[in-house]
């Protein structure tokens, strides 16, 4: 049996029941069926792609999946997520609108679990624990919100984007939103548009973020003290945009750059530099040569 929950949704004893349910044969909400569909239309469009090839819907699904892979990580994680700097709501509204389009949520979701991650993390009460396992912390955590809701309580650490309109009306719409890109992807282009496109881009961006969850915890490299198992994995960096130098965000978590020697790609923290000469960001944080000292395993 779950511990009872207060009414803000947190855990009375903050801990972590020890038998579950067995995960097909528990409750679904209507949350956890809304992402299971999500996640499945998006691999099935991607095994139809061979039967609809187009080398140009090919060509559009892989440039989606790197803008919006990009926008993910400059918008969702480290703008909204870290505050790691600063923009315009003028530009912020917009550039985390497009976000919405990596299909991984709205943004008061998204930034919630992975501030509970930071908080929580490798501990039982982590939304994506390596511990229970490669597959739970790669894909199966997405799909069990009572649990996630269990260990971590209430949606009360975002209190910043539920305070703006723009928020809470993506957290409404969200739905609508990915209807209608789906949509916009079939009258544009057809099949070949929505399977190489939407399909074979959707599983390429979902995969390349869940293994910075999972792998990132697992294999690689460390260059800092922190109490978790984060790890530096130089070769997902590309493709993460920057997101596998997974260590040293642990070790500096308000960092807008990750990559934090000269050879580490981050591509997202060569947007953020852009943006910051063009004066459009600001407040943009960086660890200090003390800190880093501090946290070094080798001096």
């Amino acid at each position: 049996m779950c511990n009872p929950t207060r009414d803000d949704g947190s855990s009375q004893s903050g801990m972590v029941r020890k038998e579950k349910t067995p995960y097909f044969q528990r409750y679904w909400t209507w949350a956890d069926v809304a992402r299971a569909v999500t996640v499945t239309v998006v691999h099935f469009l991607c095994l139809l792609a061979p039967f609809n090839y187009k080398w140009e819907a090919l060509r559009f699904g892989l440039i989606l999946v790197a803008v919006t892979n990009l926008l993910i990580t400059f918008s969702y994680h480290r703008n909204l997520a870290h505050r790691s700097f600063t923009l315009p709501k003028w530009l912020e509204y917009p550039i985390a609108y497009a976000a919405v389009f990596a299909l991984q949520g709205d943004p008061l979701d998204w930034v919630s679990i992975h501030r509970f991650h930071h908080q929580f993390t490798d501990s039982d009460r982590d939304p994506h624990s390596p511990k229970e396992g490669f597959l739970f912390s790669h894909v199966m955590w997405i799909f069990d919100t009572l649990y996630i809701k269990y260990k971590c309580g209430g949606r009360n650490n975002v209190m910043d984007l539920k305070q703006q309109w723009f928020y809470r009306f993506l957290r409404k719409t969200i739905g609508f939103h990915v209807l209608m890109f789906w949509t916009v992807l079939y009258l544009y282009g057809g099949l070949p548009y929505l399977t190489c496109g939407g399909g074979v881009g959707g599983v390429l961006g979902y995969h390349v973020t869940w293994l910075v969850n999972s792998a990132c915890h697992i294999w690689g490299s460390r260059s800092w003290k922190t109490k978790d198992t984060s790890r530096n994995v130089w070769w997902l960096s590309i493709f993460t945009m920057g997101e596998s130098w997974h260590n040293n965000h642990h070790a500096f978590e308000s960092s807008a750059r990750q990559g934090l020697e000269w050879w580490q790609i981050d591509i997202t923290w060569y947007l953020i530099r852009l943006f910051e000469v063009l004066g459009l960001a600001t407040n943009v944080k960086l660890p200090s040569e003390f800190q880093k000292q501090k946290l070094a395993l080798v001096h």
